[in-house]
């Protein structure tokens, strides 16, 4: 195991170095970073003073190190657009985002789990063909339209739930701010919540149904009827937990796509996440936001491929004795 997670560590290590030099990329040829900090009355002496202050007149090799260096440290320079250090706006916008794809995440899997099992052991029934016939419209319909219908609904018809903003938070610590806590921030978090979630959930659903399904199917579950095994016992402990080890591959890429492309959700609800920030960095060229924020959703997938990696070891015994053997 330990050999195993020296080897993933290496190639997310490999990942985030490529990650970092398509991010340094950007400040090489989206523009000139001198024509963004200074303004129409700088002279050419101060550009140049400028630019031999800011390192920009070393060597390709010596910036791409002294970016990955700051990178590492969690500095990425200031934002053209706010003229603050980068890191401290995603400090600030960081917690918004990460509540978001948290209560998304959980309402994905936990019913994506309980839908995909129960259409399976029941698929014959009214209610699983009513689910699936439902479940057309979360893999069908487009994020930002489900956005705007749940809005239409339940915000301008209904009224019973605000269709922008984050609510009242409560201060944990200076940069870190939580929605959690009060019933507007839940009721803020709804919308949003399902409308990120909704494709995920439909595509869990799905996954866990036909891997149910075909784990049904297989001899050792025919051998475990003939033996006379409860049936909510091989249903739950037999087959579920087969059924599980492929999900948990798509289940973790599935919570890292759910933080990567919240921008569309943050858009459409104005939710103050890091996303939203993301297109507003892109409208005015923000370039030292946009190379941190490829950088955090890059650590975020590679962080999140290495648990599955973890869990796939701990959870699928196969893979211990296969590594055991071949160690011998």
């Amino acid at each position: 195991m330990i050999a195993m997670l020296v080897r993933r560590i290496i190639q997310a290590v490999l990942v985030m170095l490529v990650v970092a030099f398509i991010s340094f990329s950007l400040f090489q040829f989206v523009g000139d970073p001198i024509n963004n900090m200074v303004g129409q009355e700088a002279t050419q002496q101060d550009r140049a003073e400028l630019r031999e202050r800011l390192g920009l007149n070393d060597p390709i090799p010596v910036q791409f190190m002294r970016f990955v260096g700051n990178a590492v440290q969690g500095e990425f320079g200031i934002s053209y657009r706010m003229a603050r250090p980068v890191s401290e706006v995603i400090a600030e916008r960081l917690p918004a985002t990460l509540e978001l794809a948290l209560v998304s995440g959980v309402l994905a899997i936990t019913l994506g789990i309980v839908l995909g099992v129960y259409t399976a052991l029941r698929r014959d029934g009214w209610f699983s063909h009513f689910i699936m016939s439902s479940s057309l419209i979360g893999v069908s319909l487009p994020t930002f339209l489900i956005g705007i219908l749940l809005i239409y609904i339940f915000s301008v018809e209904l009224q019973w739930l605000p269709s922008f903003g984050r609510g009242d938070t409560v201060p944990i610590t200076d940069n870190w701010s939580t929605g959690l806590l009060t019933v507007s921030g839940w009721q803020s978090l709804i919308l949003p919540a399902i409308t990120l979630g909704l494709f995920q959930l439909t595509l869990l659903m799905r996954l866990v149904r036909a891997e149910m399904l075909e784990v049904l199917r297989t001899d050792y579950i025919k051998f475990a009827r003939a033996r006379g095994i409860r049936q909510r016992s091989i249903n739950f402990h037999h087959a579920l937990k087969n059924t599980l080890l492929p999900v948990i591959t798509i289940a973790g890429l599935q919570l890292g796509s759910i933080i990567a492309f919240a921008i569309i959700t943050e858009t459409v609800f104005q939710w103050p996440g890091v996303g939203l920030l993301f297109i507003n960095a892109i409208r005015f060229v923000d370039i030292p936001f946009m190379s941190a924020y490829l950088l955090l959703i890059a650590l975020v997938f590679v962080v999140i491929n290495l648990v599955v990696d973890l869990l796939y070891f701990v959870v699928d015994p196969r893979l211990r004795v296969t590594k055991s053997s071949s160690s011998r």
